[in-house]
This record gives structure tokens, C-alpha cells and sequence, in this order.
């Protein structure tokens, strides 16, 4: 009979060897088929792992809604257990997954922070022009809301990717995936004013001759920069909202649905392999028009 231990180690060399998982991320699988130990344990059900059956699956799902433990931390349980059994079945040790019919608790979709028009000018305006690299963060912002870009591909953008004449730039999404994106003549204006008054006056390392945006030495600025850029600037204007440079792109995506663009137009523009996730802007969109009868309509 397989024993709980020598299956669980096995399962863990499996995700270190076939799926190169971090020491972390299979700690945190193991976390989570100690759930089941635990459970089985509690209510004396002395099984291995290959005697687990669908009542007692059931049966922990209930336990551990009974715990308390929220919806979202319940699917990551789940989830990891089922990569428990799914190793089991594909190594043969079982025939059936005793798992596969339980439902994981739905999880609401939180909707993204999104800006204003105003609060985005009122950002852009904060900015100090008469700094070193004040010119260069006014493009940044400009460009991560005109384009909806992602941090990593505003960080990688490619002068060679810059096609002005034509108003677009060529973007390099998740899975080196690439699309091209229209840009906005302000965005245009912005980037060509640093590049010209800033970027050409720099000593470029050879390695980043061709990224657009770079730091004071001359290199690619990093994610975490751009953060500190956006964290700064929404300090400065004092707004409350909690923001990150994804916040624009959500932005970007929420104005343009709520001036009745296609969906399909947008799902292009943000680089979304599934229409699925670009609809979240339509609920936004919806949430946008609750507020607003919410404020102005005299039966609200």
C-alpha cells in the first residue's frame, strides 16, 4: 500500500525534475496536500493516498468551508490537491481521480483600480519638467496610457519598433507574441521631446542602444523603477487611489470601451489571447454607468 509520505515525495521530485518548479512553489503544494492529511486524520479515515474516493472529497470540501478558510484560499487548495491526484493518474497509481468531479469555489473577479482622464492629466501635470529626467517620465506615463502597454513592454520597447509616420509602435506581448499598437500624437510629441532633449545627450551602454527608455548610465530601466515613478507622482497629487503602471492600461481599456469601442478592437490592442479576458472592461464599464446613477439620478 502506498504510504502518504513516499508518494508525496515522489510527486515532489516530479515537479522539481518534469516541471522545474521552484523549492517554494512545491512547498506550497505539499501545504496544501497537508490539508487532506490533516482532514483524514481528524476523522480517523485511515486511507492511502490511492484509497482517498469521492465521499471523502466531498467530505473535505465541506471541512474546510466549515474552517472558514475564504473561497480563494479554498481553490489554491484544491488546485494543488488536484495536481496531487493528476501525478498519481498519469504515473499510473490510480485509476480514477477521486478529485476530478469537485467543483472549485467560485472566485469573484475583482474589478481593477481605473483613472480618470483628469486624474491622469493631474499626474502627468505633477511631473517636474525642469528635472533631469522629468521629460522622459512625462513620455513614460503618456505612452503607458495612450498605448495600454503592459510594464514589461513599455521597458523593452525598441526605437526600431517606433513607427511614427504611420502612428503606430510594434509591441512585443507575453509569449513573444507580437501586435501592433496605434499611438496617440500627444504620446508621439512626448517620446520624440525626450529622445531629442535627453536620450540623445546620454552615454548609451552598447547593450541598450535601441531601448527607448533608459536611466541616467545610459541602461534599461527596470519594473520596479517605473513602480517607484507612478508611486511617486500619485504622492505627489496626494490621490487616494492605491495605483501601479497597470492601472493605466486598465485605464486605456476602460476609456475606450466606455466611448463604445469594439471589443474585439481592444482585445487586439491589449495583446488578450481570449476575448474572456478582456470583457472585464465591460463590467467596468457597467460599474462606471451604476456610479453614475448612483450620483445623479434623483430615485437613486
Amino acid at each position: 500500500m502506498l504510504k502518504w509520505e513516499t508518494s508525496i515525495n515522489d510527486f515532489k521530485s516530479f515537479l522539481r525534475l518534469e516541471k522545474s518548479l521552484s523549492e517554494n512553489s512545491i512547498e506550497a503544494y505539499v501545504h496544501d496536500i497537508d490539508k487532506l492529511v490533516q482532514f483524514l486524520i481528524f476523522f480517523n479515515y485511515k486511507v492511502s493516498p490511492v484509497e482517498v474516493n469521492f465521499t471523502h472529497a466531498k467530505k473535505f470540501v465541506n471541512w474546510v468551508n466549515e474552517l472558514g478558510i475564504n473561497p480563494r484560499s479554498q481553490a489554491r487548495i484544491l488546485s494543488g490537491i488536484r495536481a496531487f491526484y493528476k501525478y498519481l493518474l498519469l504515473d499510473d497509481i490510480i485509476e480514477k481521480d477521486p478529485f476530478a468531479l469537485i467543483e472549485i469555489p467560485k472566485i469573484g473577479k475583482k474589478l481593477p483600480v481605473v483613472l480618470s482622464v483628469q486624474e491622469i492629466d493631474d499626474l502627468i501635470n505633477a511631473i517636474d519638467l525642469s528635472t533631469e529626467t522629468g521629460q522622459r517620465n512625462r513620455a513614460i506615463v503618456e505612452t503607458l496610457y495612450s498605448c495600454g502597454l503592459r510594464v514589461s513592454e513599455l521597458v523593452n520597447l525598441k526605437l526600431t519598433n517606433l513607427h511614427f509616420e504611420q502612428s503606430y509602435i510594434k509591441i512585443k506581448g507575453k509569449g513573444n507574441k507580437e501586435r501592433l499598437v496605434p499611438i496617440s500624437g500627444r504620446a508621439i510629441k512626448e517620446i520624440l521631446s525626450y529622445i531629442n532633449n535627453y536620450r540623445n545627450h546620454l552615454n548609451i551602454d552598447k547593450e541598450n542602444n535601441n531601448i527607448v527608455f533608459l536611466n541616467r548610465r545610459g541602461k534599461k530601466l527596470t519594473r520596479e523603477m517605473i513602480f517607484i515613478i507612478i508611486k511617486d507622482l500619485a504622492k505627489t497629487i496626494q490621490l487616494k487611489k492605491k495605483i501601479s503602471p497597470h492601472t493605466f492600461r486598465h485605464s486605456f481599456a476602460t476609456h475606450l470601451i466606455e466611448g463604445g469601442a469594439d471589443l474585439r478592437a481592444v482585445q487586439e490592442m491589449l495583446g488578450h489571447e481570449s476575448i474572456l479576458t478582456t470583457e472585464i472592461y465591460t463590467h467596468l464599464d457597467k460599474e462606471y454607468l451604476r456610479e453614475t446613477i448612483i450620483q445623479f439620478h434623483p430615485r437613486a
